[in-house]
């Protein structure tokens, strides 16, 4: 039992010091990119700001391209989840699609990095997640949106074109938000507020027009 007891710690102790040590890598990476931008930055520079062995560094990942898809990997699983709980609980037209994009634009806000790195690096965002992680997004909006309709939430309109509509504005304006965001820190909630109202205004307009042709 002892010998037992001593493995499961073993086990555990290592566990948390891969977590300790994926982390302290994400975060140097991330102080990098912001001071010297992506293309500037090395894998020599993001290792210094650890403290750990460069050795250590290639057990978690293989190149910068690797980093770049782990902060990206991790932002994006955590906001599709928040998001689709706000579609999921919303009980009226407006909810569903405002606090679906001020969950986002706050995300963004407060992370401008990730979608500034996103925009700069459009040819990395296509060949890592062009049919995985973005595509099982546009899923999960797609099967969110069918339950919306069901619900009453959303009007019986073309709901493809809907959900590219809704993720190709959301897209769009977090870049601005990003932007924005980067320019003044300390307008970063507001601007998020602003860019929620400025489009759930413009889709609940759309959709009513939508409505009533159907």
């Amino acid at each position: 039992m002892d010998m037992l007891q001593t493995t499961d710690d073993t086990v555990g102790k290592r566990e948390n010091n891969r977590i300790r040590n994926r982390n302290a890598i994400l975060k140097a990476a991330r102080e990098c990119f912001r001071e010297k931008g992506y293309d500037n930055s090395t894998i020599r520079d993001i290792v210094r700001r650890t403290g750990l062995a460069a050795g250590t560094f290639y057990n978690y990942f293989s190149s910068k391209q690797d980093i770049f898809a782990a902060l990206l990997t991790d932002f994006l699983d955590q906001l599709n989840a928040n998001l689709s709980h706000y579609r999921q609980t919303s009980e009226t037209t407006r909810d569903y699609i405002h606090s679906a994009y001020l969950a986002l634009f706050r995300a963004t806000a407060e992370d401008p990095l990730v979608y500034q790195l996103a925009h700069r690096n459009g040819h990395a965002i296509r060949d890592l997640f062009g049919s995985d992680l973005l595509g099982l997004a546009m899923l999960s909006l797609e099967d969110d949106i069918h339950h919306a309709v069901e619900r009453g939430l959303l009007p019986d309109v073309d709901q493809h074109y809907l959900g590219a509509a809704l993720s190709g504005v959301a897209y769009e304006m977090s870049l601005r938000v990003a932007e924005r965001a980067h320019e003044a820190p300390d307008k970063r909630q507001q601007e998020a507020r602003q860019a929620a109202h400025f489009a759930s205004t413009l889709f609940i307009g759309g959709l009513t027009q939508l409505s009533a042709l159907s």
